[in-house]
């Protein structure tokens, strides 16, 4: 059963890591958008995954005191970046990275354990290359798009924690409990689509990511 199970994740990472080729466009962008202004000689975080780090554009003037790469590209799923390892994360050498990944993932029916696997891939990767190196796993989002969900993103998020247990170097960022009031989302942190954030959001986001960036 074992040797199944995994046969079926290889399969599955095989066929979204071939539709990844979509991206390959905006990942050149990326870097060629950070060949001038990344500076090899300073210490890097690094933060990647979806639209949600995709769109948080102030990032680097929030944390002036750190040199940020937000190499985030939109409705990427953990597949994707596991793809583009190399070029989003390892290329810019950082200390620590902060990935937020399994949002699109639950929302396009993914097995929970195939996000695992996959974000562990990568981390795995990473630390092949940096033993030193801290990876932070943000917590998938509530939203209201995709509140129908909600049980599968709290089952994900679990399993984060958990991850980060059992790991010194990785770390878990919760952003879903203070998006949360009276056990519902609130509505009131988002953009018309009802699934990206608006500076409400952020901020929340903010006040939650800065703890973990020293």
């Amino acid at each position: 059963m074992q040797k199944i199970f995994v046969l079926i994740l290889f399969l599955t990472h095989l066929v979204n890591g071939q539709d990844a080729s979509r991206f390959a466009s905006e990942v050149e962008e990326i870097q060629t958008k950070y060949d001038s202004l990344w500076d090899s000689s300073k210490e890097t975080i690094v933060f990647t995954g979806s639209s949600s780090i995709r769109s948080w554009h102030n990032l680097q003037e929030k944390f002036p005191e750190h040199q940020i790469v937000n190499s985030g590209f939109g409705g990427s799923k953990a597949s994707d970046l596991l793809l583009y390892t190399e070029e989003l994360i390892l290329q810019y050498n950082p200390k620590k990275v902060f990935i937020y990944e399994g949002d699109n993932d639950i929302a396009g029916g993914k097995d929970t354990k195939v996000i695992l696997w996959e974000v562990q891939q990568i981390i795995d990767i990473l630390k092949s290359q940096n033993s030193a190196i801290k990876v932070v796993l943000i917590s998938p989002k509530p939203s209201i798009a995709r509140w129908n969900h909600k049980r599968d993103y709290k089952k994900l998020n679990r399993k984060f924690r958990r991850m980060s247990r059992k790991d010194a170097d990785i770390l878990f960022a919760d952003v879903w409990k203070p998006m949360i009031k009276n056990a519902k989302v609130r509505e009131d942190l988002f953009l018309e689509d009802g699934l990206h954030m608006n500076a409400n959001g952020y901020e929340i986001w903010y006040n939650i990511i800065k703890l973990f960036l020293d």
